[in-house]
């Protein structure tokens, strides 16, 4: 018997919604930073959340109500969706040294 609820998926053959880097942030847009190779990268502090997630800087696990920051590359070859598509969870400190020496 059917529960009368719609379901809140895209429905199929619609487009993905665009990217609202303001539902990413907490106090402010996210802020370009340089990422290793001189690149620049789109950084946001995301709200907290349920969701755990696994920082590419050390592989561990960021608990979603621990502060930590969302980044990705700010443009690109193929454009603003395919770049926001690599969006990363980082711990800060990950995040902050990153590809940097630390010499």
């Amino acid at each position: 018997m059917p529960s009368g609820r719609r379901s809140s998926k895209r429905p199929y053959g619609q487009p993905h919604p665009e990217l609202d880097a303001d539902r990413l942030r907490t106090g402010g847009p996210a802020r370009v930073e340089r990422g290793p190779r001189g690149e620049e990268y789109l950084v946001a502090v995301p709200r907290p959340s349920d969701k755990a997630y696994t920082c590419p800087g050390c592989s561990r696990e960021i608990p979603g109500d621990l502060q930590h920051v969302v980044a990705w590359p700010s443009g690109g070859l193929f454009g603003e969706e395919e770049a926001a598509s690599r969006r990363r969870h980082w711990h800060t400190a990950c995040w902050e040294t990153f590809g940097r020496s630390r010499g």
